[in-house]
């Protein structure tokens, strides 16, 4: 394979002024908002259920709506930053998200539910895919890690807010009526901001002058591209699982009350909040690879820690630890894109990788609830062990072929 010498860079924050500050304050905001249905989803979910009366792996049936919806967008990411202003990509995505959020607050029956999945999981793929593209090409792997950090934001607040919302009465709905409105805040801004976001943003023209995109086709041909692929299915579904699926877990297979199952779901994102600020500071010191290595080999003790569970207080501490061993593999791993599989396979590959995520994240949690009906959802102990094992044996394929 030919050698790719892209530098990963690490930039931070210095140097940054005015408007493009400003812009990547509002990359921050978008992933907030990503991270804000993502947390209160699986607090959420036993009131959706007790709505419309549906069983425990219905759950599943919204992940792969969200999911079918960012393959959509996700996988076609390049071709439409090709074609269309990246700005009014963005206006589009916030309104197609506020769209379907909008049908989780009216829905009156099951299926509209799953149908305005979709639509977040549409809007949620293009944000997702081109700011991941334009905060790394412009700023490396530091602000990267700080971006998926805002993600964590957004997922560890909004479990409180639904539990006190749950807790006081209040409809779950209402939950997602606060996300609503912060995206028709962002497309507003994307609207008048229109000039400022364009498609060149999301390549890296500071070393070897403008680069072609390649076609998908022959991106997809790279094996390496398959290995990182493989590697954000298993790594990211299963973080999504642990987070989905924790609150039903403690509150009614392990006896825990709703507050304290709801405030631990929290600390989780905390936890995987907190990592991704502190990485943000260090991965250039650590080296993205070690770092690699060390989040992967926490999560494997989180994972057991979590599924053995002697006390409740253990698989707490699991489930911390698993928090803030998974921070830095979404973000390093899309740092390190460039420099694996070329700047000009870095856009598609990028698309290729969210894509996948989405994907794991809404079918490892999905299989566990399929599995849990037939068992108990004790079940994502071993289920998530071995993704951990499969996750962590591709990495090393990928670090062995890319030699990074």
């Amino acid at each position: 394979m030919e050698k790719n010498h892209v530098q990963v860079r690490n930039t931070g924050l210095s140097g940054i002024k005015g408007n493009e500050l400003l812009m990547l304050a509002v990359s921050f905001l978008s992933f907030i908002t990503l991270g804000l249905h993502e947390g209160s989803l699986g607090v959420a979910w036993p009131s959706i259920r007790d709505n419309f009366n549906v069983p425990l792996d219905y759950l599943g049936m919204i992940l792969v709506a969200l999911t079918a919806g960012v393959l959509v967008s996700s996988f076609n990411s390049g071709w439409f930053v090709s074609r269309i202003n990246f700005g009014s990509l963005l206006v589009a995505a916030n309104l197609i998200r506020a769209a379907g959020l909008v049908g989780y607050v009216l829905a009156p029956t099951w299926w509209l539910v799953v149908i305005s999945a979709f639509l977040v999981g549409l809007g949620a793929g293009i944000m997702d895919s081109g700011m991941n593209t334009y905060v790394g090409a412009r700023y490396g792997a530091g602000p990267l890690n700080w971006l998926h950090a805002c993600f964590g934001i957004g997922a560890m607040i909004s479990p409180l807010i639904m539990t006190a919302l749950i807790t006081t009465g209040i409809n779950w709905r209402w939950g997602f009526v606060i996300i609503v409105l912060l995206q028709l805040c962002l497309a507003l801004y994307f609207a008048l901001n229109r000039k400022s976001w364009t498609s060149d943003l999301l390549y890296d023209n500071t070393q070897n002058g403008v680069q072609e995109r390649a076609r998908s086709s022959a991106t997809l041909r790279m094996l390496v591209v398959w290995l990182g692929i493989i590697v954000f299915f298993f790594s990211t579904g299963s973080e999504i699982a642990v987070g989905q699926w924790s609150f039903t877990l403690f509150s009614e297979f392990r006896g825990v009350d709703v507050a304290p199952a709801g405030l631990w779901v929290s600390i989780f994102w905390g936890s995987l909040t907190f990592g991704r600020i502190l990485f943000g500071f260090i991965t250039d010191r650590i080296g993205a690879t070690r770092l690699l290595r060390l989040g992967m080999s926490g999560i494997l003790i989180g994972i057991l820690l979590y599924w053995l569970n002697p006390i409740n207080q253990v698989g707490f501490i699991g489930l911390a630890l698993i928090g803030f061993s998974v921070a830095p593999i979404f973000p390093v791993m899309i740092g390190l894109s460039p420099a694996r599989f070329g700047a000009k396979n870095a856009p598609n590959a990028i698309g290729f990788q969210v894509a996948s995520a989405y994907l794991g994240g809404s079918l490892i949690p999905a299989l566990i609830g399929v599995v849990a009906v037939s068992f108990s959802l004790e079940v994502i102990g071993p289920m998530l062990f071995a993704a951990a094992v499969i996750t962590i044996t591709v990495h090393e394929l990928l670090v062995q072929k890319c030699g990074l």
